[in-house]
């Protein structure tokens, strides 16, 4: 692949920046791509412009939606408990592995021990209001078992913890450093059954 083609160098730049893949990983997709103009490169370009265009993050649940139109956190059910993550893909392994019914809160990222937690445009705010809308009994809160999913977890505590609401965290089976979206069904499914009561909630 001649690298003196500027274009295809910002391909491989920003291909490089998707989770998994590096610069060879990046140029072997290009190449596959450039061989395949008409029959891939053409209704990828299509599929990435209508996500650009259609697809937003919902403000109050964090979750993906169509523009101007009403998401799924709107819509009426009869769930008692919501289970927060850290990001969509947290979600998805979640609800791929049927072993939770109930509402999703997407915060779109975590909270940095060292940061002020002011400045993280996370959608802890709108997890307070939901709580309070649906009169939900259980918060289950689902972050990573890193430094800055506990970090987080502890923040969400804090700012919920009221004495109405049982507050509860993954237990067995998430091991330390774990990352929810890495997790086999049969560790979510441990991790999920096997769920503890937050201290003081």
């Amino acid at each position: 692949m001649d690298n003196n083609i500027p274009e295809i160098n910002e391909l491989i730049k920003q291909f490089s920046k998707l989770p998994g893949l590096g610069p060879k990983s990046a140029k072997r997709i290009i190449l596959k791509l450039i061989n395949n103009k008409d029959s891939m490169v053409k209704p990828l370009a299509k599929s990435l412009a209508q996500v650009y265009k259609n697809v937003v993050r919902c403000v109050d649940c964090g979750n993906l939606k169509i523009m101007d139109k009403i998401c799924i956190c709107s819509t009426k059910n009869s769930y008692d408990k919501i289970c927060v993550v850290e990001n969509l893909a947290d979600m998805w392994v979640i609800d791929s592995a049927n072993i939770y019914k109930g509402h999703f809160h997407i915060l779109g990222g975590t909270l940095n021990s060292s940061e002020n937690y002011e400045q993280k445009n996370l959608l802890i705010d709108s997890l307070v209001k939901r709580i309070k809308k649906n009169n939900l009994k259980e918060v289950i809160i689902a972050t990573s078992a890193t430094v800055e999913g506990q970090t987080t977890a502890h923040y969400i505590e804090d700012t919920i913890k009221n004495g109405k609401i049982k507050i509860t965290k993954l237990a067995q089976g998430l091991p330390v450093g774990g990352e929810i979206e890495q997790l086999d069904d049969g560790t979510l499914f441990s991790a999920f059954k096997n769920r503890v009561p937050v201290t003081g909630s």
